[in-house]
């Protein structure tokens, strides 16, 4: 027998699949709308209007203030969401190439992260208490999926052991930050050569021409 929430309640779907459907379908709203506010806050600052967010994500204004009814909570979720992704890129990687090249890719979508958190930076350098957790979210969230790569990548010989993942966020970060006004592919050049620099020295380096 089914379950009573699986049952047909209008004869065309069961209750619980078109409730997942809907939260499917919600949380792929919200999910286009921190998006789309990121793009905007890149482009016309933390202070943009909502209505511009909402009108480019195809949303209602009500619909942003009943999710983030402050201007705090939405830029707070973005940047959550941001580092989400980022986070969730590694074992994406991990399964889809060897260690030392799922390594470099991550740290190029870090590096990706750290421009487009530019956006938000007059925000979440403000002092506003709305914004006290967010660096330690940072920290939980990057520094576990960055170690697991550095871990998998050392194990298989590809990259030099004395690497800890905390080291390397604050060198990408500082890399981006020095090459900010040169274009994102001076940044993408600078990572590339911090990643050539984790490999001297690796196992599997040792004695190569």
């Amino acid at each position: 027998m089914r379950d009573k929430a699986e049952q047909r309640h209008d004869g065309s779907e069961p209750r619980g699949r078109a409730d997942r459907r809907v939260r499917a379908d919600a949380r792929r709203n919200i999910d286009t709308l921190l998006e789309t506010a990121l793009k905007v806050f890149a482009t016309s600052g933390v202070d943009a209007p909502v209505r511009e967010i909402a009108e480019k994500a195809g949303v209602g204004v009500g619909t942003v203030y009943r999710h983030f009814p402050q201007r705090s909570d939405l830029i707070a979720a973005v940047f959550r969401h941001e580092v989400d992704a980022c986070a969730d890129a590694a074992p994406v990687l991990a399964a889809e190439h060897e260690p030392g090249e799922a390594l470099a890719r991550w740290m190029q979508r870090y590096a990706a992260f750290i421009a487009a958190k530019r956006g938000l930076a007059t925000a979440l350098h403000s002092g506003n208490p709305a914004f006290d957790a967010l660096p330690a979210y940072f920290r939980q969230r990057l520094e576990p999926a960055l170690q697991t790569l550095l871990e998998a990548a050392t194990a298989a010989g590809e990259i030099r052991a004395d690497v800890v993942a905390d080291e390397l966020l604050g060198a990408v970060a500082s890399l981006c930050l020095h090459a900010h006004g040169q274009g994102p592919e001076h940044a993408r050049r600078m990572v590339a050569l911090l990643v050539d620099g984790l490999r001297y020295g690796a196992p599997s380096s040792v004695g190569a021409p």
